[in-house]
């Protein structure tokens, strides 16, 4: 169940971040007060998660997985360029993600 709430907290905080940009700074109210809800429920749903979970894996996981959607979205939606540096940082967040979650509770790791 853990999962699921993370799920939803990651989906939440780029619901938020969109809303964020298309806000612009807060002058359009239905983005905003879209952004406010996303980030509300995306924070409510990390205190779920770390219930069960290291507040470690849940941050890494949470901003990692934010981070490398909301760049792809940026990059395909928005058409923002995008170059062979910041796709190798996009698979080294994703690695290093998959790696904190792999060996986590894990000893001798």
């Amino acid at each position: 169940m853990h999962y699921l709430y993370l799920g939803a907290a990651i989906f939440s905080e780029i619901v938020g971040t969109l809303a964020l940009k298309s806000s612009e700074q807060f002058t359009r109210p239905v983005p905003t007060l879209v952004m406010a809800v996303g980030y509300g429920i995306a924070f409510y749903m990390l205190s779920l998660t770390l219930k069960t979970m290291p507040v470690s894996v849940v941050y890494a996981i949470w901003s990692g997985l934010g981070i490398s959607i909301l760049t792809l979205i940026d990059i395909f939606y928005f058409k923002s360029p995008v170059n062979l540096p910041m796709l190798l940082g996009i698979a080294m967040i994703v690695g290093g993600v998959v790696l904190v979650e792999m060996y986590t509770g894990r000893t001798g790791a």
